[in-house]
């Protein structure tokens, strides 16, 4: 671990706070007054909170480590995430759309990953498997795959993401029959139906072998992310679910930790009141320093200090765009 780490500091993962999600105006000003900036370039989330930690960020595995959140066992095989997208097709490109914020009935997912264990699996080269609303592919020779998940390429031209180099024909060429395997599915035309977006093709990622377990010290997780968890769990860290509050987080900790509000609940209520929270354990000393992850990319690294930054009152990256 970097010699440099706070183990009094918290790394917190928020819902978006731009465009004037932010109403109340004295955790503006609080904001305005810290390190705020926006990060640019797509990342994923276990990324950007190990590079906060200083540790060292997973070459390959990474879907091995997310099946080890979900499961609190290590994979033994080869594994790569499989996970559904739409590929929209456009007048000179394809747009990728990660299902994941939509949400697919775990029925119409179940009956999908069957439909492909059930075609494409036959030769045992090959099995597809699904973990709640997540999926995975196993292969007895491991495949090139990308690198990132698809809600990090969400609304973007895929190709760039893609694997590229001399050994991707396996991979262009499942991924190909699996869009066969997916067309016209009755579950797809009943999501069309319906108004929904087809499962037209797996967004395959993070291929390779879980790392084995070591130790290392590391502040405690709550977090519902299953590759946040796994990576927790491979470091034989302590890991625990979203409490439901900053409060309780503080409560079940003695130092530092690292949170991650989930996903599922954008609202600026809850947004707000985590802020204040962790701004009031800022100022009793509870926390020695915050590092903020914003969902809408912003960062905000916070100190004590800051509030004697009195000229600052404002920042254009928390404020709502002018109307023309």
């Amino acid at each position: 671990m970097n010699a440099s780490y706070d183990k009094n500091a918290a790394i917190v993962v928020l819902p978006p706070v731009s465009s004037g999600r932010l109403e109340d105006a004295g955790l503006r000003t609080w904001l305005a007054q810290s390190d705020l900036a926006l990060e640019t370039g797509p990342e994923e989330l276990l990324a950007k909170v190990l590079k906060e930690l200083g540790l060292p960020i997973p070459g390959q595995g990474l879907a091995a480590l997310r099946m080890w959140g979900q499961t609190g066992d290590r994979p033994t095989k080869w594994i790569a995430a499989a996970d559904p997208v739409y590929l929209e097709p456009r007048l000179d490109h394809l747009c990728l759309h990660s299902l994941r914020r939509v949400g697919i009935q775990p029925g119409h997912f179940r009956a999908l990953i069957d439909h492909l264990q059930a075609t494409l699996a036959k030769d045992d080269q090959f099995g597809f498997t699904r973990l709640g609303s997540y999926g995975y592919l196993s292969a007895k020779n491991g495949i090139a795959t990308a690198s990132i998940p698809a809600y990090v390429v969400d609304q973007q031209k895929p190709d760039e993401y893609l694997p590229s180099g001399d050994d991707t024909a396996t991979h262009r060429n499942l991924l190909s029959e699996i869009e066969m395997a997916l067309h016209e599915h009755d579950v797809n035309l009943e999501r069309e139906a319906n108004g929904e977006l087809p499962v037209n093709s797996l967004w395959l990622w993070g291929g390779g072998n879980a790392p084995e377990k070591i130790t290392r010290v590391q502040p405690p997780l709550f977090s519902d992310d299953a590759l946040l968890t796994g990576c927790w769990y491979s470091a034989t860290a302590v890991a625990e679910p979203w409490l439901g509050s900053i409060s309780a987080c503080i409560e079940a900790s003695v130092a530092g930790f690292v949170a991650e509000i989930p996903q599922v609940d954008d609202s600026p209520e809850l947004l707000e009141d985590c802020l204040r929270e962790l701004r009031g354990a800022l100022r009793r000393g509870r926390l020695s320093s915050l590092t903020l992850l914003f969902r809408d990319g912003l960062r905000a690294h916070v100190s004590k200090s800051h509030a004697l930054r009195v000229w600052r009152r404002s920042s254009r990256l928390l404020e709502a765009p002018k109307r023309s």
